[in-house]
């Protein structure tokens, strides 16, 4: 995330992940019967609001839902859910606007996906759950749980975005870049988004996804709102009670870790949690650290 005001950085997750798997069959998640089951996870459509959202849906047990960042879709979890859908029920969604899921001409904004996470736990017959979300997915689960408390069990807030003062600390050229509409953008937010640049050196591949994912419209209504500084976290978090774990990876170089403390700060009921050796998605560079950060806070062992 970057530098747009309250920015969502992630943008790059779907051009870098070089381990994303199919939305349409993201490989297989060992289920709850026995070690050795594996569940199929095809994707399902569920119509909210009048738009097919696209999501996955494994395991048995308390409700997790994932939320992806800016530009991404539900393959970025693919290293996240065996782990999770052993002793939970794991539902990944393409949020609207991106990956499979429609992409309607919407002023796009958080508070859109707010209300379409909202319908979408409505469609399911979801009444509760915990939140995990990266990026623009942390400021969309954040803000979710300010406005529907009643409907969340726990959040995990991953190099999430949200305050208005990213646009201050930011370099000007990466809010730019966001859009990626170039192999210059890509070889320039490459290294601001991983440590490792095994993430970001096929710089064709990734200029390839980006064209193919058809997500353009989406990206440059949702930075045009950030430039104007709409549905921002600041002076907000003091109400959130929730128990929440703030999961930062310690090289991000898009959201410092400074504003890791921030969130820990102003959230009364969170606990903080830095992984080693991991930029800004540390589900997708060092998933084996997040899993075990995450099932602990989920399992309440931490």
């Amino acid at each position: 995330m970057r530098l747009f005001r309250p920015s969502i950085v992630l943008a790059m997750a779907l051009a870098f992940c070089a381990e994303r798997a199919s939305a349409q069959q993201i490989t297989t998640v060992a289920g709850s019967a026995s070690k050795d089951e594996a569940i199929p996870t095809i994707g399902k459509f569920v119509t909210v609001f009048g738009a097919r959202i696209h999501y996955v849906d494994v395991g048995a047990g308390p409700t997790v839902i994932l939320l992806h960042g800016l530009a991404d879709d539900v393959g970025v979890w693919g290293a996240v859910m065996p782990a999770l859908a052993a002793k939970h029920r794991v539902i990944a969604l393409d949020q609207v606007g991106f990956g499979r899921s429609d992409k309607p001409l919407l002023n796009y904004r958080v508070s859109t996906f707010v209300d379409f996470l909202d319908g979408f736990l409505n469609e399911l017959k979801i009444k509760r759950a915990s939140l995990v979300g990266n990026s623009l997915g942390g400021w969309v689960a954040a803000d979710f749980a300010l406005k529907h408390p009643d409907r969340i069990e726990r959040l995990v807030l991953s190099d999430a975005a949200g305050y208005a003062a990213l646009a201050k600390t930011m370099d000007p050229r990466a809010l730019n870049a966001l859009h990626l509409a170039s192999r210059e953008d890509i070889r320039y937010l490459g290294p601001l988004t991983f440590r490792d640049k095994r993430f970001y050196e096929d710089v064709d591949l990734a200029f390839k996804q980006r064209v193919a994912a058809g997500d353009s419209y989406t990206v440059s209504q949702l930075l045009d709102s950030m430039r104007r500084g709409e549905n921002v976290l600041d002076g907000r978090l003091g109400a959130m009670e929730k128990p929440t774990l703030i999961l930062w990876g310690r090289d991000d170089k898009l959201i410092p870790v400074n504003f890791a403390a921030r969130f820990n700060k102003e959230i009364n009921a969170s606990r903080l949690r830095i992984i080693d050796g991991c930029g800004h998605m540390p589900h997708v560079e060092c998933p084996e650290k997040f899993n075990d950060a995450l099932l602990q806070f989920l399992g309440g062992t931490e």
